[in-house]
């Protein structure tokens, strides 16, 4: 009985088997251990472990956990997966199965408490997310494990592992999925897997609770008041923006409704911005790629018939749909998948030798060139640098956890020019963006850090001071480009509190 269920329907692509242990039908329970998706809906993870629920007959425990010594914990970052634990807790409460929420008192406070659940598990399930501390955590959870353990890949619409080889552009990335894409879009998640669907129950052992008690959640912790207690960065503030399924499917509601037709005019605009400021929910699994997909489509009343058969690689025409359409698709697929398609493949995604040969080159032969302003990370963080565009974008990204997406292509080439080596600046880059915005962390927002170094990009000219033939950004274009009155008054100098005081709500 250790062969996968032959009910199975989330596609095998997405499916991988680590470790050599067995399936155990002796079980009690099968055990999906919830760390990327967080979410009750359109989650492949929650999928397969349903598929062996009904083969076995056996109940389903979840697990969520949130440990307090993950790198750059905050109230910020946890705030917000707390909120989603708190909507998980609700959509599970109404289906038969175990929800079982923990967050870390303390370092180490968390250890054993896999382990134990483990013991009395058929098989185990997880979520293959490719980044951050989780693949060493994972690995290291699989090495000993005495089930059978799977990782389901949920992250976006194209399963991680169909890509052959890491793509260096972004075009040649886009003629792949022009060509591939098309079938995988047909093999959707189901929306509620636990819908219609009556499994065994189990609880929790009380000695299981009694030394790892269950966060009790209501809605009395929305404010999550007890984060002062937990030993993590009090510094980075908690947002305004809510955490959660529930806020992110009214954002993405928002955004079809109200700002997809104006994305193709206005998604570069700060005073009019049309983006879908989705980017954290996804990151933190609160949403579904393919959720946002079927919402777009549907709006659109998009058909797979309306694709073009031409294998381009270019960014407007495949889709068959109306330009702003076709743009917040184009990001959706090819600019956050191509992060992903780097991640998996290559362990070093965000070291300074990962990027192309020619982008070290040109980088490392003008590291010694004289620079007109430098700063040091202090200095960075207070934004107390002499540019007040790139000071107010470095202001929205400490006081509301985001940065409009064309200005963090500017704050990243500052950064730059503006540090003693471009080694400097790629920590400071990754140090900044992980404290502070709610999707870092992520592989999307690696591609954007590296892509101010080179990454998916190509060489320009003329070969310029610092940059050599990187490509060269100024804010006195940029802020020629942009509307910036309504940013730089929300952002700009009047706003003198400290940084890393609460914003007034």
């Amino acid at each position: 009985m250790d062969s996968s269920p032959v009910t199975a329907l989330v596609p095998p692509t997405r499916i991988r088997t680590v470790g050599d242990a067995s399936m155990r039908p002796d079980g009690q329970y099968v055990l999906y251990w919830m760390t990327a998706y967080r979410r009750g809906q359109a989650n492949f993870s929650l999928q397969r472990a349903v598929e062996w629920c009904r083969e076995l007959n056996k109940p389903l425990l979840i697990l969520e956990g949130l440990q307090s010594d993950y790198p750059w914990a905050s109230d910020r970052l946890h705030r917000f997966v707390i909120q989603g634990m708190v909507d998980n807790a609700r959509h599970f409460s109404g289906h038969t199965v175990t929800y079982y929420p923990y967050v870390e008192s303390e370092p180490g406070a968390g250890r054993g408490l896999l382990r134990t659940l483990v013991s009395s598990a058929c098989v185990v399930v997880g979520d293959d997310f490719p980044c951050f501390f989780l693949p060493r955590m994972v690995s290291a959870v699989a090495a000993r494990t005495p089930v059978r353990m799977e990782l389901v890949d949920s992250n976006g619409l194209l399963p991680m592992r169909t890509a052959p080889k890491v793509f260096s552009r972004a075009f040649d990335f886009r003629r792949f999925l022009q060509r591939e894409l098309l079938p995988h879009l047909a093999e959707r998640p189901q929306t509620d897997p636990l819908a219609d669907i009556a499994l065994p129950t189990t609880t929790v052992r009380a000695d299981i609770l009694q030394r790892w008690p269950a966060v009790v959640l209501d809605d009395a912790d929305q404010d999550t008041r007890w984060l002062s207690k937990l030993p993590i960065d009090h510094q980075v503030h908690s947002v305004p923006s809510q955490g959660g399924s529930v806020e992110a499917n009214r954002r993405l509601e928002s955004f079809v409704t109200q700002k997809l037709t104006r994305y193709g005019d206005d998604r570069n605009q700060p005073d009019k911005p049309a983006t879908s400021g989705l980017s954290a929910y996804l990151h933190f699994g609160h949403l579904s790629a393919h959720t946002i997909f079927d919402r777009v489509t549907r709006e659109v009343a998009w058909s797979p018939d309306q694709v073009s058969p031409k294998v381009t690689g270019s960014q407007t025409g495949w889709w068959g749909a109306a330009a702003s359409v076709e743009g917040f698709l184009d990001q959706l697929t090819t600019w956050r998948e191509l992060g992903f398609n780097m991640c998996w493949q290559r362990t070093d995604f965000d070291q300074f030798d990962s990027l192309p040969d020619w982008a070290i080159q040109t980088l490392e032969t003008h590291t010694e060139d004289p620079r007109d302003f430098s700063y040091d990370l202090e200095q960075f963080e207070q934004a107390a640098t002499h540019d007040p565009l790139w000071n107010a974008a470095q202001r929205e990204l400490v006081r509301d956890g985001h940065m409009h997406n064309y200005l963090r292509m500017l704050w990243g080439k500052k950064i730059l020019e503006w540090t003693e080596s471009p080694r400097v600046a790629l920590d400071v880059m990754i140090h900044l963006n992980n404290k502070y915005a709610l999707d870092g962390r992520n592989p999307n927002s690696y591609s954007g850090i590296f892509w101010v170094l080179g990454r998916y990009d190509r060489a320009w000219g003329p070969e310029r001071p610092i940059f050599g033939k990187i490509r060269y950004m100024s804010s006195a274009n940029t802020a020629r480009k942009l509307k910036l009155k309504q940013y730089l008054a929300k952002y700009g100098p009047l706003q003198q509190q400290s940084l890393l005081d609460p914003a007034p709500r």
